[in-house]
C-alpha cells in the first residue's frame, strides 16, 4: 500500500477516535476507507491460484443462468423491452436476446436476469448472490471502456465478491436478513458492484470511496418484495443494484463526491440497515489483499431454486435413493426446523403447495420437495407452465408441511445444534425415515466439477432468447477456462450475443 493510501487512512481514522464518544462504532474507525484502498490497489498478482479458478467458474456460472433467463422467466422479455424503449448510446450488450445498451441499463438487464432461474452461485455461510452483483457490472463495464483483458476482469469481480462476502461476514447475528428483513445481494451489491466497476474504470482511493458513498446512497432490498401476493421483484435484486453501481463508479469518475464513513458512520449500513451495536471488524478489513473468505463458503447451485430449497432437497433425494421410495409408497413429509428461511419457504402452507408462477415454485420448500420425491431430480422444466400443473407433482405437494424443531426430540440421525432442516418421510407401510445433511451438493465441502458446471452452462443457454451457435459455445468456455490468457475478455460476450 502508497505512503499516499496509508496516510489518507490514518488521517481518516484519527478523524473518527476524535468523535467516538457519538460513534458506537468507533472500534471500526476508517473501515470504508480501508475497503477503498482494498478495491483501488489490488492486483491479479495478489489473488491465490484457487480464487481466480474459482472466480472463473463464478463467471461461467453467471453468464449461463444470465442467458437461460431470457425465454424461462416472462419478467425477462419485460425488463429488456423496457431498456430498449429508453434507447442511449449502444455501449453493453443485453443478453439472451442481443443488442446493446448504455452500460448502466446493460448492467441492470443482465443483472436482473441473474437471478430469474434462481440457479445462480450461493454463498454457504449467507451473503448473498455475490455473483450476480459482480459479473453483470463487469461485463457491462468492460464493454463501455472498449475492452479489458482477463485478467483485468477477474480481479474486478474477486474485488467485489471479497468485499460483499467481508461485509456479511463481519455481521454477529445469525441469520440477520431473515430477523431485519433484507436481501443481501440487493443491499450489499451497489456497494460490491461499485468495486467491481471502479476497479474496471481504474478508480483511485478517493473516487472508489466516493463511488460507494454514491451506491450506498441507493440502497435498497426489503424482503417485503417476497412477502404475499406474487412479485417479480425477488428475481430483479441484482439488476437494481448492478445499475446503481454502475451509475455510482461513472459519476465518482467524473468527480462527484459521495457519503463517507458508509459502513462504521452514524447512519450508516451497520447501524440503520441492521441494527446492531457490535461489529466483527476483523473479518471486514482484516487481512485485505492475503485472506479471501469467499473461497470457503461459495457454492454452485445443482437445482434451480433458491437456496434454502437445497438442505431438503438433498435430503428426499438421499432417501429416495436409498430406501427406494416411489410416489405410491408415501404418507408424509415433514419438513422440521431450520432457520427463519426454512419456515419463509414453507408457509403459507396452501400458497407454497400450489405456486402459480416460476419463481413462487423456486421459492417453495413443498413444491420443490415434491417435485424431487416425485422425479428424484429438478431442472428447470419443473418451473415452466407445465412443470408447476403436473398433477403427480401437486399431489405429492399435498403431502409436505412445515413444523418448528421440538427441543425435546433427539435421535442418531439428528443433530440440534445444525440450523439445517430435518426432513422425515413416513411411509405408507408405517416406517419414519429422517435425514438431516451436514452438507449438499456445490458447497465447499462437497463442491460440483468444472464438467457438471460446463454442462449446466450448456443446458441454460440452449434456451436463449437469440440461438447460440454451438460452435460458439464451445469456443466461450474454452476462452473462460483461460480467462486470465485473454487480451480482451468482452470477446466472450461477443460470441454468446
Amino acid at each position: 500500500m502508497s505512503s499516499e493510501i496509508s496516510g489518507k487512512i490514518a488521517s481518516n481514522s484519527s478523524s473518527d477516535t476524535r468523535t467516538s464518544a457519538h460513534n458506537p462504532f468507533a472500534g471500526g474507525a476508517g473501515a470504508t476507507r480501508k475497503l477503498a484502498c482494498h478495491a483501488a490497489t489490488l492486483r491479479y498478482d495478489d489473488l491465490p491460484r484457487e480464487l481466480v479458478e474459482l472466480t472463473k467458474k463464478c463467471l461461467l456460472d453467471t453468464l449461463g443462468v444470465c442467458i437461460g433467463a431470457s425465454t424461462l422467466a416472462e419478467e425477462g422479455k419485460i425488463v429488456t423491452e423496457y431498456v430498449r424503449d429508453l434507447g442511449g448510446k449502444p455501449e453493453s450488450t443485453i443478453l439472451g436476446f442481443g443488442g446493446k445498451a448504455p452500460a448502466p441499463w446493460a448492467a441492470f438487464v443482465n443483472g436482473s436476469f441473474g437471478h430469474m432461474l434462481d440457479y445462480d452461485g450461493v454463498n454457504s455461510a449467507g451473503g448473498g448472490h455475490v455473483s450476480i452483483a459482480t459479473v453483470p457490472v463487469a461485463f457491462a463495464v468492460a464493454e463501455k471502456l472498449g475492452g479489458a483483458s482477463g485478467r483485468d476482469l477477474i480481479t474486478a469481480i474477486a474485488c467485489g465478491t471479497d468485499i460483499q462476502t467481508r461485509i456479511y461476514q463481519s455481521i454477529d447475528m445469525p441469520d440477520w436478513t431473515m430477523s431485519e428483513g433484507w436481501f443481501p445481494t440487493q443491499l450489499l451489491g451497489y456497494i460490491s458492484g461499485a468495486a467491481t466497476a471502479g476497479r474496471l474504470m481504474g478508480l483511485n482511493a478517493d473516487q472508489m470511496e466516493n463511488a460507494f458513498g454514491i451506491g450506498f446512497n441507493q440502497v435498497g432490498g426489503s424482503r417485503q418484495m417476497a412477502v404475499g401476493a406474487a412479485t417479480h421483484l425477488r428475481s430483479m435484486q441484482a439488476g437494481f443494484s448492478g445499475q446503481g453501481a454502475t451509475l455510482a463508479a461513472g459519476l465518482a469518475q467524473r468527480g462527484i463526491i459521495g457519503s463517507k464513513e458508509v459502513l462504521e458512520g452514524r447512519y450508516g449500513l451497520y447501524k440503520n440497515y441492521v441494527g446492531i451495536d457490535r461489529l466483527n471488524w476483523d473479518a471486514l478489513v482484516g487481512d485485505l489483499g492475503t485472506r479471501f473468505p469467499l473461497l470457503k463458503v461459495h457454492g454452485f447451485k445443482v437445482w434451480p431454486a433458491c437456496g434454502y430449497t437445497r438442505v431438503t432437497n438433498t435430503a428426499t433425494q438421499q432417501l429416495r435413493t436409498e430406501f427406494n421410495l416411489r410416489p405410491e409408497d408415501i404418507e408424509a413429509i415433514t419438513v422440521i426446523g431450520g432457520t427463519g428461511g426454512t419456515r419463509l419457504l414453507s408457509e403459507p402452507l396452501d400458497l407454497k403447495r400450489r405456486p402459480k408462477t416460476s419463481i413462487d415454485g423456486k421459492y417453495s420448500i413443498p413444491f420443490t420437495t415434491a417435485v424431487m420425491m416425485v422425479k428424484g431430480n429438478v431442472t428447470l422444466h419443473d418451473f415452466t407452465d407445465e412443470g408447476l400443473r403436473d398433477p403427480a407433482v401437486l399431489a405429492m405437494a399435498d403431502k409436505v408441511s412445515y413444523r418448528p424443531l421440538n427441543d425435546s426430540e433427539k435421535t442418531a440421525e439428528v443433530d440440534h445444534s445444525l440450523s439445517r432442516p430435518i426432513v422425515e418421510v413416513r411411509t405408507t407401510n408405517g416406517k419414519v425415515l429422517v435425514r438431516q445433511p451436514k452438507s449438499v451438493p456445490g458447497d465447499p465441502h462437497n463442491p460440483v466439477s468444472q464438467e457438471l458446471l460446463e454442462a449446466k452452462f450448456r443446458d441454460c443457454v440452449s434456451f436463449s432468447a437469440k440461438p447460440i451457435a454451438a460452435a460458439n459455445i464451445d469456443r466461450a468456455i474454452e476462452m473462460i477456462r483461460n480467462l486470465e490468457n485473454v487480451a480482451d475478455a468482452t470477446e466472450v460476450i461477443r460470441l454468446l450475443a
